[in-house]
């Protein structure tokens, strides 16, 4: 499937404030880039850094200033997470999977070890996978606005509501306590509605990572990964020395 990506965003930096901007398309298996499109008005020299989670934009800005980017990508066929997904044992896993089994900032896995056990303590490998996101479907509301920046999915498992940033934070922390690394992937998703930057997970079962929505509001046929980590405090879009007032941000995916 060949899918154009575009952002466009615009705020204003009363002082010189170094920033680090994740929305390049990421070189990554499973999607090409056909071409792309990357300008910044007025200039400012930003260096583009390759890196093994994604590509990162970084320098310092000032003033009114625009990062209009546009992509097109072709995507292959991806599978849905299946039942049957095996789960490994942590002494058969990759070495660079073990830090998604870890708590992280927004992640604190170690405090769902009891409820993990007695909600999901009966599956192993997708099924449980499976489970985990069926059951934060059924029990947390998307709803706009009750989160903020610094909610934690433990936060958001007392609140039982945020956005798609809550409901990954807290999938990925409901499985590391299950036992299976899970991370955080910022996307631009065909069929979002409103289109915005879109964070979700993946999972490692069965040898390989497994990218899932635990909103259910973006076909994961449609993602293009942009970039991964622990959580979203590594996938940011944009991240800033100092503060910044929001213009502009527009996001859109559309089919070629």
């Amino acid at each position: 499937m060949r899918l154009l990506a575009q952002s466009h965003i615009a705020n204003n930096y009363a002082s010189p404030t170094e920033i680090m901007a994740k929305v390049q398309v990421a070189h990554a298996p499973g999607q090409t880039i056909v071409s792309e499109y990357l300008a910044v008005s007025p200039h400012h020299a930003l260096d583009a850094v390759e890196l093994e989670d994604g590509r990162l934009l970084r320098g310092i800005i000032e003033g009114d200033v625009e990062i209009v980017y546009r992509a097109v990508v072709d995507v292959e066929p991806r599978a849905e997470l299946h039942a049957d997904l095996l789960q490994h044992e942590w002494s058969d896993l990759p070495a660079d999977v073990l830090p998604y089994l870890m708590p992280s900032r927004f992640c604190p896995a170690d405090k769902f070890m009891r409820f993990t056990g007695r909600e999901f303590g009966s599956l192993s490998g997708g099924a449980k996978a499976i489970a985990i996101v069926d059951w934060i479907r059924e029990h947390v509301d998307y709803i706009h606005g009750i989160s903020n920046a610094e909610t934690t999915a433990e936060n958001t498992f007392i609140d039982r509501a945020g956005v798609c940033r809550d409901f990954t934070h807290l999938g990925i922390t409901l499985c590391r306590a299950g036992g299976i690394p899970a991370r955080a992937v910022a996307a631009y998703a065909l069929a979002l509605d409103p289109p915005d930057f879109h964070a979700v997970f993946e999972v490692w079962l069965g040898d390989g990572w497994w990218l899932v929505d635990p909103t259910g509001l973006a076909p994961v046929a449609g993602l293009i990964r942009i970039a991964h980590g622990r959580d979203a405090a590594d996938i940011a879009f944009l991240t800033t020395s100092g503060a910044v007032t929001p213009i502009a941000i527009t996001v859109s995916v559309a089919k070629i």
